[in-house]
C-alpha cells in the first residue's frame, strides 16, 4: 500500500481510507473467519476492525508494516471476542455451530475430491477452533496470512522464541485433532494418505 494513501487517510481522508478498506477487506475477514470459526461472526469482527482502525489510525507508527498493524488490531479484537464468547452459554442450536460454514474454494475437478476437500477443511476449521485463542492466532497469522515470525512477534507481543514455540505447540495440537478425526473418518485418512 503507498504511504501516500495511509497519510491521507490519517489526514482524515475518507476515500484513502476507502481504499485501505478495499484493499485489506479479504485478508481481514479471512484472519476474523478462521479466528471465530463462522462467517457472521466474521463479518461483524471485520467491520469493527475497520472502524477501530479508522479511530486509531493517526496512532499508526509509518515504521512499521501497515498490514501487520491492521491485522494486529484485527486479531487483538477476535480474541476479545473469543473471551466474551467464553461466559456466554451456547447451545447446538446456535448458529456459531453451524457447519455449513463455506469452505475454502478447491480447484479439484471431481465432486468427491471436492466433497473431501470440503470436509477436510470443515475439519481443519474445527481443528483451530479447539485450539486457545494465542495459538490459533500464531497458526493463522503464520499459514493463512503469510506473515514472518518477526510480524507475528509484533502482533502478539511475544518475543520470536515464544512464537516459534506457539507456533510448533499449535502443530502439534491441530495435527494430534485431524489424526484422530482421521482415524474416526475413513474417507479423511484415504485424502490424508494421499
Amino acid at each position: 500500500m503507498e504511504q501516500q494513501i495511509i497519510t491521507a487517510a490519517q489526514a482524515g481522508n475518507k476515500a484513502a481510507f476507502a481504499q485501505i478498506v478495499a484493499e485489506f477487506q479479504t485478508p481481514v475477514f479471512n484472519l476474523s473467519y478462521r479466528m471465530l470459526g463462522n462467517r457472521n461472526d466474521a463479518e461483524d469482527a471485520a467491520q469493527e476492525t475497520f472502524l477501530r482502525a479508522y479511530a486509531q489510525l493517526k496512532t499508526y507508527d509509518t515504521n512499521q508494516s501497515f498490514s501487520t498493524w491492521l491485522l494486529s488490531v484485527a486479531a487483538h479484537y477476535c480474541i476479545d471476542r473469543l473471551r466474551r464468547r467464553k461466559f456466554q452459554w451456547l447451545s447446538f442450536d446456535d448458529p456459531r455451530w453451524d457447519e455449513s460454514a463455506p469452505s475454502l474454494i478447491s480447484d479439484l475437478p471431481s465432486p468427491e475430491a471436492s466433497a473431501l476437500a470440503n470436509e477436510r477443511d470443515q475439519e481443519i476449521q474445527r481443528g483451530l477452533l479447539k485450539l486457545s485463542p494465542q495459538y490459533r492466532m500464531v497458526l493463522v497469522l503464520k499459514y493463512w496470512n503469510e506473515m514472518s515470525l518477526e510480524e507475528i512477534s509484533q502482533i502478539t507481543g511475544d518475543n520470536v522464541g515464544t512464537v516459534k514455540v506457539k507456533l510448533f505447540r499449535a502443530r502439534q495440537m491441530l495435527g494430534k485433532h485431524l489424526t484422530a478425526a482421521a482415524n474416526g473418518n475413513p474417507r479423511l485418512e484415504l485424502r490424508h494418505a494421499g
